[in-house]
């Protein structure tokens, strides 16, 4: 079993940079995505204290808890920072979706041992016949 199959089959924490309270926002389809399919889910934005009964957080700093994972919904222009908060924290995967990496997030990603997960849609992946993450890496 790969490494996305792994993370969405059982149960995992995830922080979700960018989460948005707008329903049109991949930031909120990414979020409920995510908790709809059981997994404990930390919404981080600064703009909102909740997001749909979520403690919201400001940032990654700011989270009592560490994550198993930090997914983005942020723009591609901030993955970098994102990537050297996560390698600051200890944080040990970066889920970067299409239109979201960056090539210098994914460097430092690659300089500080974190994996980074990238080309491919949580939202996405979750709406594919369970069959189907074998196909995944």
């Amino acid at each position: 079993m790969g490494l996305i199959a792994a993370l969405l089959q059982a149960p995992h924490t995830f922080a979700v940079v960018g989460a948005s309270r707008e329903i049109s926002k991949y930031g909120h389809e990414v979020l409920e995505s995510l908790a709809q399919s059981g997994h404990h889910v930390l919404p981080i934005n600064p703009r909102y204290n909740a997001i749909d009964g979520h403690a919201c957080h400001a940032s990654l700093s700011d989270l009592l808890e560490e994550p198993d994972v930090v997914v983005t919904a942020a723009p591609a222009a901030v993955s970098a920072m994102i990537a050297e908060t996560c390698a600051a924290l200890g944080i040990r995967i970066f889920w970067m979706p299409p239109g979201t990496e960056s090539d210098p997030a994914l460097e430092i990603c690659r300089k500080n041992h974190v994996t980074a997960i990238h080309g491919f849609c949580p939202v996405f992946v979750l709406k594919l016949p369970h069959e189907r993450w074998t196909e995944l890496p």
